[in-house]
């Protein structure tokens, strides 16, 4: 039997009503006070950003799931923020870099493990143009950044679904059907799949 994807909420979170039971694949609702909860999408930004030298800005994720494996600027986007503000921040946070112009791509589904809880979520993939490329200062979940070449990425060496899908992607606007003829070995195989949503 499936295991419902609110299961770690036991009791109603506005009476507190031990009857909070399944309502349907996506929901609970309690049986006391009618209360109705939905696991909605959370909304996740991921830049794509090359420099003048069409290098692609890729980094390492410095946590788990998915730890040292390499990844692409972004994260989740926070209260009050559009997906513009939330890339050019996550970007900020994570590379030191300015984001001065966004243009969306494309979005990708993608569930995320967190906290014993599985968090549906749509990630929309940002092409961004910083101010100055010339330092890049890995921080916050990223623990280095590095440019590769096109011919540098493959698919395989980035540990999260739905990053790994976005290169795919990227690479066939190219023309190039080998994604991972060029790999540089600089990623390595992880079982997770999931961003873990930060504060």
């Amino acid at each position: 039997m499936k295991t419902h994807p609110l299961h770690i909420f036991s009791h109603c979170p506005k009476c507190g009503s031990a009857r909070f039971t399944d309502n349907d694949e996506r929901s609970r609702r309690c049986e006391d006070c009618g209360f109705v909860y939905y696991l909605n999408a959370s909304g996740s930004t991921v830049a794509l950003i090359e420099n003048s030298r069409g290098e692609w800005l890729v980094t390492r994720r410095a946590k788990s799931p998915a730890k040292g494996t390499l990844d692409l600027p972004g994260g989740f986007i926070d209260f009050c923020e559009t997906a513009e503000e939330g890339v050019a921040r996550e970007v900020r946070e994570e590379t030191g870099l300015e984001v001065t112009h966004v243009e969306y791509l494309w979005s990708l589904p993608n569930t995320y493990e967190y906290g014993g809880m599985t968090i549906p979520t749509i990630d929309l993939f940002f092409r961004c143009r910083v101010a100055d490329d010339s330092v890049v200062t890995a921080c916050d979940d990223a623990a280095e950044c590095m440019w590769l070449r096109r011919e540098e990425l493959c698919p395989a060496d980035f540990g999260l679904r739905s990053i790994s899908e976005g290169v795919r992607r990227l690479l066939s606007m190219s023309g190039r059907q080998d994604a991972c003829a060029g790999s540089t070995g600089r990623g390595q195989a992880a079982a997770d799949t999931a961003r873990s949503p930060q504060p």
